[in-house]
C-alpha cells in the first residue's frame, strides 16, 4: 500500500505542472458540484460558501466533505460527501478537481447512470464509494482504467448487466463489493477471491465463489429431409425395366443360372 501512494504522489507531481497550482480549477470544481445536486437539506449551501474575503485564505479545506492536500492551499485531496441527504445525478464538474483522490457519495439519494468517462473526469482515485444510492444502469467498463483504485463499493444500486470483464485489469483492489443490486453474468476471474456476500443479492451472477455459471444445453431439432419426386419419365422407365427383367428371368432362366448343378433344377412353367 505504501509503495501504491508513493507511485501515485509521483504521478501526480509528474503529469502537469498545474497540479501544484490549481486552486482556481478546484474552487470552480466545488462550484459545480454545488449547482449540479439537489440540497434539501442545505448543508453544501450552508457550509460551502465561496465569498472569501481572503483571497490567499485556502478557505476551501473548511468546508463540508473537503479534504485538502495541504492546510494552506486551496487543493482538493477527497470530497467525502456520505450521509448528507444529497440527491440528483452523478455529480458535474468534478474533472476540475484534478488532483482528487477520494470520491464518497455514499447513503446519498444519487440516482441515474455513472458517467461511461468517469476514468478521465476523475484519474487518479483510490477510493471510489457510491454505496446505498438508487444509480442505474450498467457498470461503466471505463473504471477498469482507473489503475490506481484500491477500493470500489457499488453496493446497494440498481446497477444492471454484467460486471465488466476488463475488471481484470484492476489489480490493486483490496476492496470490492457490488452486493445488492440487478447484476446477471459471470464474475471476472480477479474478483473471484473477494468473498461471496460482496456478490450477494444479484440472482443473476454466477461463478466462485457464488454458485457456478450453467453451462447452455443444447436443443436437439428435427431435420426434415425432402425425398425428390421421380418424374413421369423416369417412373416409367422403372417400370419398364422391371417387366423386362422379370419376363427374361421367365423364359430364359439359363441366363441367370451359372452352374450346371442349379441348371438342372430350374423347372419350366
Amino acid at each position: 500500500m505504501a509503495d501504491d501512494t508513493k507511485f501515485l504522489l509521483l504521478a501526480l507531481l509528474l503529469s502537469c505542472s498545474s497540479l501544484c497550482f490549481g486552486s482556481e480549477a478546484d474552487i470552480q470544481c466545488l462550484k459545480s458540484v454545488q449547482q449540479s445536486v439537489i440540497d434539501p437539506n442545505g448543508v453544501l449551501k450552508s457550509s460551502w460558501y465561496f465569498e472569501n474575503p481572503y483571497p490567499n485564505d485556502a478557505y476551501i479545506c473548511r468546508f463540508t466533505g473537503v479534504e485538502c492536500w495541504y492546510h494552506d492551499e486551496n487543493r482538493v485531496l477527497s470530497l467525502r460527501l456520505g450521509n448528507l441527504g444529497l440527491e440528483g445525478p452523478f455529480p458535474q464538474g468534478l474533472e476540475n478537481c484534478s488532483s482528487v483522490t477520494g470520491l464518497d457519495l455514499s447513503n446519498n439519494n444519487f440516482s441515474g447512470p455513472i458517467p461511461q468517462d468517469i476514468s478521465r473526469q476523475v484519474p487518479y482515485l483510490t477510493s471510489l464509494d457510491l454505496s446505498y444510492n438508487s444509480f442505474t444502469g450498467s457498470i461503466p467498463q471505463n473504471i477498469s482504467n482507473m489503475t490506481y483504485l484500491n477500493i470500489l463499493n457499488l453496493q446497494h444500486n440498481q446497477f444492471s448487466g454484467q460486471i465488466p470483464p476488463q475488471f481484470n485489469l484492476l489489480t490493486r483492489l483490496t476492496a470490492f463489493n457490488v452486493a445488492e443490486n440487478l447484476l446477471s453474468g459471470p464474475i471476472p476471474s480477479l474478483l473471484q477471491n473477494f468473498s461471496a456476500s460482496n456478490f450477494a443479492g444479484n440472482q443473476g451472477l454466477c461463478g466462485s465463489p457464488l454458485d457456478e455459471c450453467s453451462t447452455p444445453q443444447r436443443r436437439w431439432r428435427p431435420v426434415r429431409i425432402r425425398l425428390h419426386r421421380l418424374n413421369d419419365q423416369s417412373s416409367i422407365g422403372a417400370a419398364v425395366g422391371f417387366v423386362v427383367g422379370f419376363v427374361v428371368a421367365f423364359y430364359f432362366p439359363q441366363c441367370f443360372v451359372c452352374s450346371e448343378r442349379f441348371r438342372a433344377n430350374v423347372v419350366r412353367i
